[in-house]
């Protein structure tokens, strides 16, 4: 006799996923395998889901709620699942990003996870995680989502020089999220400013920081360290941060000239190379 696991679909939204994706396939009296052939995946794969073993995907969800004709559960019910596999430290950060209007960042080193390609994320990723890195991936694309909604926040980032020089996941993976970097500057409610290593000293030198701003709530400063985060609305703490990243605006590369930067790092670092005589 087959070994039903029980879920108790309080326990996460993963559970809560897997429990309904369960009972609404039984309900049309369909197997596993009758599922995932409907949905065009295998019933190992549906299985997994309805057990927690496995993440499901947006496509997944999506899949499932045309086969199920279940209104757009899944897809509501999936953005749940995919937050919940964020760092439990930074959950609350993601959960506040996707209510701001108006999103300033400064990036040291890296490239902001909203901005991040699927393959720029994956190697970032992958330095810590191994096991759940298909999850944590897609859970960083699910955070973009807030970017292409009908009302999407104001989002500046200043992006230090040194994070289009740090190649992550290779030449092609560099090309790519800087050709990506360089799209982006055609959404009007999207700037992107380099700070140049002329810049020198500067206002965001003690490391990354992010300030978000809301229409009905106070607004908040979020740093992080290497397993935390760290999250503020101190008055005092506000005005010195958004002095610093006025004036990190102030020394940046104005959006033009950032992007034409941008374009030369890619084409002239990244670029295809010529085959050696």
């Amino acid at each position: 006799m087959v070994n039903i696991r029980e879920l108790d679909p309080s326990a996460s939204p993963l559970d809560y996923f897997g429990y309904e994706l369960r009972r609404k396939r039984e309900a049309a009296g369909l197997t596993q395998n009758e599922l995932g052939a409907i949905m065009y995946c295998t019933g190992s794969l549906v299985g997994q889901i309805e057990t927690t073993l496995k993440v499901p995907t947006r496509e997944f969800a999506e899949r499932a709620d045309a086969a199920l004709l279940t209104d757009g559960m899944f897809s509501r019910l999936v953005g749940l699942v995919l937050r919940s596999q964020l760092p439990s430290w930074f959950q609350p950060f993601a959960e506040l990003e996707a209510t701001a209007t108006y999103i300033s960042t400064y990036q040291c080193q890296l490239v902001y996870g909203l901005l991040q390609t699927p393959e720029y994320a994956r190697a970032v990723l992958s330095v810590e995680q191994d096991e759940r890195l298909d999850e944590m991936v897609a859970a960083r694309m699910e955070r973009q989502r807030i970017l292409s909604r009908g009302e999407p926040p104001v989002l500046w980032v200043v992006l230090d020089e040194a994070a289009l020089y740090r190649q992550i996941g290779g030449r092609d993976v560099m090309r790519d999220q800087l050709a990506h970097l360089r799209g982006l500057f055609e959404k009007p409610w999207m700037q992107i400013q380099v700070l140049p290593f002329s810049a020198g000293e500067h206002a965001g030198m003690m490391g990354t920081f992010t300030l978000l701003r809301f229409n009905d709530h106070p607004d908040l400063h979020y740093c992080e360290s290497y397993d935390s985060g760290h999250m503020t609305a101190n008055p005092q703490v506000i005005r010195e941060r958004s002095v610093g990243y006025a004036r990190l605006q102030a020394e940046a590369l104005s959006p033009r000239e950032s992007v034409a930067l941008i374009t030369r790092v890619m084409e002239e670092r990244y670029g295809e190379q010529p085959e050696p005589c």
